[in-house]
């Protein structure tokens, strides 16, 4: 299952539909940046909560990231909570080059990302708090997926919308997606409009008085 947005929405359309719903305060921190400008991430959330420890299985050490990499679908976003912990890396090329295979749309962390450039080269939508060369085994595991996390400040349940871009990210409770997702691209139709209208020359009380849209 997939978020069938206008290509044309921006993660700041998503946040204006959800307050006119009264759902306020949904974009994650500032912190959680693209590593690109260009990137834009849209899909359902595929949540994974890491945390710190330095045990792990020496015959299998990244056991649980594997499973976590296999049970994603296609149009599902990779959400990292991290508790904004940057003790390493939590994603890299091979983990964006699983996603993309199996039909992922883009990875957010509120922790550091690696291999920057190589995820870059596989057009990959990456989002992170930074990026640290540091593998995450023996340093922290994976506590749960597909669970209730908190990511960037924000709640984010599996199922969730998530639209992330050079604006932010911004996540939509998956009961509202719906009437989110129309609004969002009902203004995405009236915006092309109000942008011809100013780039015309029409005053700025004309336009919003004739579509109610800035």
């Amino acid at each position: 299952m997939s978020w069938l947005l206008d290509a044309r929405v921006r993660s700041a359309m998503i946040s204006d539909s959800l307050d006119v719903i009264g759902v306020r305060n949904n974009a994650m921190s500032v912190n959680v940046k693209a590593l690109r400008p260009h990137m834009r991430a849209v899909g359902l959330a595929a949540t994974v909560h890491f945390v710190a420890d330095s045990n792990y299985d020496q015959k299998d050490p990244y056991g649980d990231g594997i499973d976590f990499l296999d049970t994603l679908k296609p149009g599902e976003v990779a959400v990292v909570a991290t508790g904004g912990d940057a003790l390493s890396a939590f994603w890299g090329e091979l983990f964006s080059a699983a996603a993309k295979g199996r039909g992922g749309t883009g990875v957010v962390a509120d922790g550091p990302l690696r291999d920057t450039e190589q995820i870059v080269g596989l057009d990959f939508p990456a989002f992170g708090y930074g990026t640290r060369p540091l593998d995450y085994k023996g340093r922290m595991r994976i506590k749960s997926m597909r669970t209730t996390v908190i990511c960037g400040g924000v709640e984010v349940n599996p199922g969730d919308g998530v639209i992330a871009d050079a604006d932010g990210i911004v996540v939509v409770p998956a009961q509202h997606l719906a009437k989110v997702t129309e609004l969002a691209n009902a203004r995405a139709a009236t915006e092309k409009s109000v942008l011809k209208d100013l780039l015309a020359g029409k005053s700025v009380r004309q336009v919003w008085d004739a579509y109610g849209v800035l």
